[in-house]
């Protein structure tokens, strides 16, 4: 044991895992010996606690090396050994483990992608291949049809007067973090951080953009001491930095602004990881405040008719699952944006070794926020990122996306050829803006010398430049400036061994690192302590005093300050981090007139392909980043070069370039938004309605289409137009617009539509009104999903009972069952539709109204085509239909020998609803691999099992029973907040989606039960999405009467 030489063999046991920064024989014999003798310390500190972020491990060391007993000292390294030795294995065994997922998922996607091209018989073989028509690349972006970037004011005026005409509403959505215009707290904590800043001054530069007349970043509000008082205004509006930047003409509700929602918890800052549960509850808030607002903009700007958002931005997975939800209600494009995406996370995470997939889901409901980008990816029109890097590396890890089947796709597009269904988001590249109100222009300084521009002996110098100057001996050397948090990912430990292993440069430069704020390091994480800690053993060991600045406080308003400090000393800047999403810094930098010096992992390349205003080194490679500054500091010619070609180009990343490229892609979007024909004159504040008219009592006024069994269809002629101006309690009128409305109905539909039929109910039977749910005081929907028809009803029956019946209480039954099961099982139980004001069927891919005039032979029920044509986005048709068959033959013959386990039901199904019967649901995949398997195929549906598992429902990707309600609200003004849900323990596999949100939610103990296998295997467990503790949330003792009066109670109703 003496010299500890048993250290030795652990330490080169864990050297063959392969730890972080550690490459050829050579490197690890300079990283394990130094002067000749093997340096534990130096190893632990500088590359055990870096590779592997275990801040406790160095506090362990630091503990050991202090014992003066060389037992007690051999004992604490002894352990310390054995828990790095455990902590390697656990890493190799995590690896392992994850690889095999990787070789798994790479089979399933090769798998997809033949069977998706099999299904595409024409004949691309051309096209497919490398010579895309059209330029097209492999991330979609177009070479030839690209918008030429703004290179001088003369093209920003010529576009400026094309696009004055337009009046768009574009909506952004940030929820996460603390959200203002001014003094934003940029770093206060996790949430806080860049992408606060991003949506801020995208709102605000979108905000001053010709042809955009309003902007509204939706967020968080947050009422709690703990935050300043203006996180609790309801709304803040964004002021243009300067009035040179305003490029259009403003009007009364014009410009851009913060609006804050309220969600979640009244009284507490709620992290980002904990937001999933209330996210419903955002999106009706959010709802209703687009509605209202469309609503203000169509009497300003609209001539009356509502202004619908143009397209509705998300930003991060918990804003992209808002904005699809969002954009599904509405039937609006959606954007979004990913800022960071989950499944890069969760590999970074696995690679530390630190935990296990189900510790880190634990943590930072890292599965929840996957499958919301995956939901991004099934609803956008448009995924903006930073840089080419994210495309390919990143969002390639997604089921939903596939760059070469997304090239394939989008040369089938180019040809117009049929997609068969297929669809996948069209990837842009957009470099985040920058506003340069803040930066002086130094005139003609491109070749000068900046200090005779920067030296005023009548403006003082900034506080900061003191602050930073003080640490140095020579302090008129050029300044190597490095920006960004004491955090492993940013490798300045690499930096500061290169700076002092390097004698020329340390002679010719100091080295400033600004490393946030911080009172004391005890008090900081533990993985910033510990690389804060190892960069000042590193300059005590370099002897680097005098060399290296490293202030404990600055503000956001010294940032600039900074930079040009640097500048003035003709220093350099660099971002050395081991990959680099995009890095704004380096175009910071760039606009104060600082070349750079950046790693060549992620965007700081596409950077550096526009500015060409410094060198790209391997940030591994300490000796690269060494020969790299010093090149730049000491070679007079390429440093003015650089800083010239920086200032030159840096325009190409202001905002106006920004949004003038974002306003071309939403160009680009197909227009949706709500199409009824709709009059509200005398609607909204008629006192002459009887709030005891029901949707059964106005005789079918909205859609009066018939259905008949026999399928038979009637000519017919008729109009709607003079029958939108009828008095409503007029009983001659009545009458006339009813036989108006059935001569349409004649002509319509004969029969409920068939998979595969392209039946449409006539568009203009649309514009009738159907006021009777906002007029309801309380609507009460059963959505109990149980075990069979016959309890369901019975249930049914129990919970319209302990209700009563009454002029201000309406009834909507929401269930996975066709219509026509429905109305049979209806008459079996004696009960009448009339009973009810809607019926959302097929786990909500179509809703129906009560007919109280149907004929012989009829079905007493209205189809809303309306709500079909408004879920219908990326409805995959036959094509989605087929693949469903074949799967469900490849289900079949995987368990040949127990019969048939899934087959489709053709009675069952509809346009808008693939149905399939399944035997037994052990057998067949769960939910989470149908949809893996239908995102491979680039297919966007909704696949939920219902009825206990012995059916599975394929509707289209934003239909749902949730979103059913949200239709009735935005259609005929239903009161969610009025609205009551009654479900059961568990119910069908979107049971989850009838928990949240604004209305309430009375949950009947004792039913449901046995769905709760469906739930099984699920990707994350439902407690991470549902606030079971939620005030709008009630659990009944039973479902007995009495037990659902009680619940009344508890939710403070009271019926009248």
């Amino acid at each position: 044991m003496a010299a500890n030489d048993w250290v030795n063999s652990y330490l080169e046991a864990i050297l063959d895992v392969g730890g972080q920064g550690i490459g050829d024989a050579k490197k690890s014999s300079l990283l394990l010996r130094e002067r000749g003798h093997f340096s534990p310390t130096r190893y632990f500190v500088e590359e055990v606690i870096t590779g592997f972020d275990e801040s406790d491990l160095h506090r362990s060391w630091v503990r050991a090396a202090a014992t003066r007993s060389p037992q007690e000292r051999n004992t604490r390294l002894e352990n310390m050994c054995w828990r790095i030795w455990n902590l390697a294995r656990k890493k190799k065994q995590l690896e392992g483990e994850e690889a095999q997922r990787s070789a798994k998922r790479r089979l399933e996607r090769e798998r997809g992608r033949r069977e998706a091209t099999a299904d595409m018989s024409e004949d691309l073989s051309e096209g497919e291949k490398a010579d895309l028509p059209g330029g097209v690349s492999t991330h979609g972006d177009s070479v030839k049809g690209r918008m030429a970037r703004i290179s001088s004011v003369d093209v920003m005026e010529n576009w400026v007067n094309q696009q004055k005409e337009k009046k768009l509403y574009i909506v952004l959505i940030s929820l996460h973090g603390l959200i203002r215009g001014e003094n934003m707290e940029l770093g206060r904590d996790s949430d806080t951080g860049g992408q606060v800043k991003y949506v801020v001054e995208l709102a605000r530069a979108l905000g001053n953009m010709p042809g955009v007349y309003r902007v509204d970043l939706l967020t968080r509000q947050v009422s709690t001491p703990d935050v300043d008082w203006s996180y609790a205004e309801p709304t803040e509006m964004l002021n243009p930095r300067t009035a040179e930047d305003s490029m259009q003409e403003h009007g009364e509700s014009s410009g851009a602004y913060i609006i804050r929602i309220p969600f979640g918890p009244r009284d507490k800052y709620v992290p980002k990881e904990l937001l999933w549960p209330h996210i419903p509850e955002f999106v009706d808030g959010a709802l209703s405040h687009i509605i209202q607002m469309s609503k203000v903009l169509g009497e300003q700007i609209g001539g009356g008719q509502p202004v619908w958002p143009v397209a509705i931005h998300g930003h991060y997975a918990d804003a992209g699952d808002s904005a699809a939800l969002l954009s599904g209600a509405l039937n609006v494009p959606m954007l979004f944006t990913g800022h960071s995406l989950g499944r890069d996370k969760l590999e970074q995470l696995l690679k530390q070794g630190r935990q296990s997939r189900e510790e880190i889901n634990s943590t930072y409901k890292i599965m929840r926020r996957v499958e919301a980008e995956e939901l991004c990816l099934d609803s956008s029109e448009i995924v903006i990122t930073s840089t080419k890097q994210e495309i390919e590396e990143q969002w390639r890890l997604y089921d939903g996306f596939d760059p070469v089947l997304e090239r394939k796709l989008r040369a089938r597009i180019k040809r117009g050829v049929s997609c068969h269904g297929r669809f996948m988001p069209r990837m842009v590249v957009i470099p985040p803006g920058m506003e340069f109100h803040h930066i002086v222009p130094h005139d003609g300084d491109m070749d000068g010398d900046p200090e005779k521009y920067d030296d005023n002996p009548s403006s003082p110098d900034p506080p900061i430049w003191s602050e930073i100057m003080r640490f140095f001996s020579n302090p008129r050397k050029p300044m190597i400036l490095a920006l960004a948090r004491p955090d492993p990912k940013k490798n300045l430990t690499t930096l500061v061994k290169a700076f002092g292993e390097c004698r020329p440069l340390r002679e010719l430069a100091n080295l400033t690192l600004i490393m946030g704020n911080r009172d004391d390091i005890d008090e900081m994480s533990s993985t910033n302590a510990a690389v804060l800690l190892s960069i000042l053993q590193l300059i005590d060991k370099y002897d680097l005093y005098g060399y290296v600045a490293y202030p404990k406080h600055h503000k956001q308003s010294d940032v600039p300050d900074i930079y040009r400090l640097a500048a003035k000393t003709k220093g350099v800047f660099i971002n050395p981090a081991f990959i680099e999403p995009f890095g704004l810094t380096l175009i910071e930098a760039a606009a104060h007139g600082l070349p750079i010096v950046a790693t060549k992992n992620g965007g700081p390349v596409d950077i550096h392909r526009v500015l060409d205003n410094g060198l790209l080194v391997d940030p591994h490679d300490q000796q690269s980043i060494a020969d790299a500054l010093l090149k730049l500091v000491s070679d007079k010619q390429l440093w003015a070069r650089c800083r010239q070609n920086g200032l030159k180009n840096i325009h190409l990343f202001s905002w106006p370039e920004h949004c003038k490229t974002y306003l071309s892609r939403i160009a680009t979007c197909k227009p949706r938004q709500p199409q009824w024909k709709r009059s509200d004159v005398g609607f909204e504040n008629s006192e002459s309605d009887s709030p005891g008219d029901s949707l059964r009592d106005i005789q079918d006024l909205s859609l009066n289409l018939k259905f008949s069994l026999d399928s038979e269809k009637n000519e017919g002629a008729g109009t709607l137009e003079n029958a939108l101006d009828i008095e409503e309690n007029s009983s001659d009128q009545r009458s006339s617009l009813e036989n108006a409305v059935s001569k349409l109905a004649k002509g319509a539909i004969g029969g409920v539509e068939k998979a595969g039929s392209t039946e449409k109910a006539d568009q203009s039977s649309g514009g009738i009104r159907f006021p009777a749910l906002r007029r309801k005081k309380y609507v009460f929907v059963i959505a109990i999903d149980h075990d069979t028809t016959s309890d369901f009803l019975e249930i049914t029956k129990t919970v319209m009972e302990a209700i009563g019946k009454g002029s201000s209480v309406g009834f909507i039954l929401s269930t996975s069952l066709s219509i026509f099961d429905i109305h049979s099982a209806m008459v079996s139980a004696g009960i009448s539709p009339s009973d009810f004001d809607a019926f959302i069927c097929n786990s909500g891919s179509e809703l129906y109204y009560p007919s109280s005039s149907s004929e012989a032979g009829e079905l007493p029920f209205v189809l809303d085509s309306e709500y079909q044509s408004h879920i219908e986005y990326h409805w995959g048709g036959e094509g989605l239909r087929k693949t469903l068959v074949r799967w469900a033959a490849s289900v079949n013959e995987k368990n040949v020998n127990e019969g048939q386990i899934v087959a489709e039901d053709e009675s069952g199904s509809t346009t808008y609803c693939y149905a399939f019967k399944v035997k037994d649901l052990a057998l067949v995949p769960p939910i989470k691999e149908l949809r893996k398997f239908m995102r491979i195929q680039a297919l966007r549906c909704h696949v939920i099992y219902c009825q206990n598992g012995t059916k599975l429902n394929v509707i289209p990707v934003l239909a749902s029973r949730a979103q059913a309600l949200r239709y009735l609200y935005i259609r005929w003004g239903m009161e969610l907040l009025n609205t009551v849900v009654f479900v059961g323990e568990c119910g069908d596999t979107d049971y989850e989606g009838l928990l949240g949100g604004v209305h309430k939610t009375v949950i009947l103990q004792g039913i449901g039960v046995n769905s709760r296998k469906l739930h099984a295997n699920r990707s994350y467990p439902i407690e991470h999405v549902t606030c079971y503790d939620s005030p709008n949330i009630i659990q009944s003792e039973g479902y007995s009467a009495e037990d659902i009066k009680a619940s009344f109670g508890k939710l403070g109703i009271i019926k009248g």
